[in-house]
């Protein structure tokens, strides 16, 4: 199973994916029997990789808004003993 095959959602697989469904649709019995299955392969490995690219950009974002997050702590803790 594979998320749906749209290309703005996976321009780094793009290229795989027409070719997937070009091949798909030039073989409309043969899909069931694995004459896809190469293609099927490589899609798998594109999105892996492309998920693993997107969790190592989000999880640096995430370091970034958490540091930005302990330091207005740090700076607020400071003006809430004043008063």
């Amino acid at each position: 199973m594979h998320p749906p095959l749209t290309l703005h959602r996976h321009p780094m697989c793009a290229e795989i994916i027409e070719l997937f469904q070009k091949c798909h649709n030039d073989h409309p019995y043969g899909k069931f029997f694995g004459e896809c299955t190469d293609l099927k392969i490589k899609l798998d490995k594109c999105f892996r990789l492309e998920k693993a690219i997107k969790r190592k950009a989000n999880f640096e974002e995430s370091k970034k808004l958490k540091e930005r997050l302990q330091a207005y702590r740090k700076e607020t803790a400071g003006t809430e003993n004043v008063m």
